[in-house]
């Protein structure tokens, strides 16, 4: 059993396990999972797609991830869930000398390098859908296969150092933010011939076509949680002038995930308030009429004085809306005579209130 604070100053290759469930919220069925495997020392992330939650799976997972990594898997730490405590996964760690610990039941701080890649990279990645299926599956591996390398080559992080404790207070320092590429290639205990694989790697990348990849698999698996019909995954262009040309006005839709994006609603149409001034805007248009430079702050005072029962103070605002909208309609009357209908002397509808 491994706490939190059991990790000292591990080697590369002591890494978090956890499993990440794409129920959308609902445990019935079958549905996709994510294991997520995060290095302890340098912060590398692995995401592998299940399509089912089963120890083969992941031991097959785990077997295939020991030749892709740039280090050697010298232990894994998971919770203590059915899918790692079982002979399978205990097996293949004997086979393959790697350290086998598990975190205390019910404490997911004990996790908590996993547990942040969790949010971090699973879930702001793929987001909370349901996903079920081999096709869902195979866009999740295609998409983890372009974040692997994003996030291990071109995102940096920050790495805690140490706590201090301060009387009440709790100082955590911090090292200076790199990649965790960079991590391992800082690192003595990283074979030279791996750290020549890392830097060949490293140049044949190019960031902005990871990206491009990303949003693709991204906005294909949110139409998968949505229950769209297309189970292919979109086929990239060669060159990225789609891509360049939308980044300038990404940030004016806000949320920038595929995954995250709103559903959207249709505009509200009807009243959620009674209107106040249907009775007396015949009369007000008519005092409009007579004389136009007349403020809605005067007309609103003489309503008052009228019938201080019905009307008050509070009802400027309305009236302002409802006043400027009048002189708009008036004002395209004078610039184009003759073209406005009789139905255009009543100004639009006021604004749901």
């Amino acid at each position: 059993m491994r706490t939190f604070a059991d990790w000292k100053n591990p080697l590369p290759g002591s890494m978090e396990v956890d499993l990440v469930a794409h129920g959308g919220g609902k445990v019935s069925g079958r549905f996709n999972h994510t294991l997520t495997l995060t290095d302890i020392s340098s912060g590398w992330t692995e995401c592998i797609a299940l399509a089912a939650r089963d120890s083969n799976l992941i031991v097959s997972a785990l077997e295939a991830l020991r030749g892709a990594m740039p280090f050697a898997l010298r232990g894994i730490d998971t919770d203590n869930g059915g899918e790692f405590i079982n002979s399978a996964l205990l097996d293949f760690t004997k086979k393959h000398g790697i350290e086998f610990t598990r975190s205390r039941p019910y404490r997911k701080d004990d996790q908590a390098w996993v547990e942040q890649k969790n949010g971090a990279i699973v879930r702001r990645m793929v987001g909370y859908g349901r996903l079920e299926g081999v096709a869902a599956a195979a866009s999740l591996a295609r998409l983890y296969a372009s974040t692997r390398l994003f996030v291990n080559f071109f995102q940096p992080s920050f790495k805690l150092i140490k706590k201090e404790r301060i009387g009440a207070r709790v100082r955590k320092h911090y090292a200076a933010p790199q990649t965790p590429c960079a991590r391992l290639l800082d690192s003595p205990e990283v074979l030279g011939a791996s750290k020549d694989k890392l830097r060949a790697v490293l140049a044949s990348l190019d960031p902005l076509r990871l990206l491009d990849e990303i949003r693709a698999m991204q906005e294909h698996i949110a139409g998968l949680a949505a229950g769209s019909d297309a189970s292919r995954p979109p086929e990239r262009d060669a060159d990225l002038e789609h891509f360049l040309a939308g980044l300038a006005t990404a940030w004016k839709q806000g949320e920038v995930r595929p995954t995250h994006k709103p559903k959207p609603t249709a505009p509200r149409w009807w009243r959620t308030h009674e209107d106040a001034f249907e009775e007396v805007w015949p009369s007000i248009l008519v005092s409009l009429e007579e004389a136009p430079d007349q403020t809605a702050k005067e007309i609103m005072e003489r309503l008052c004085a009228e019938k201080p029962n019905v009307f008050c103070a509070s009802q400027l605002r309305t009236l302002q809306r409802r006043v400027k909208e009048w002189r708009k309609v008036a004002a395209r009357r004078l610039v184009f005579p003759g073209t406005m209908s009789l139905a255009a002397e009543e100004p639009a509808a006021a604004e749901p209130e």
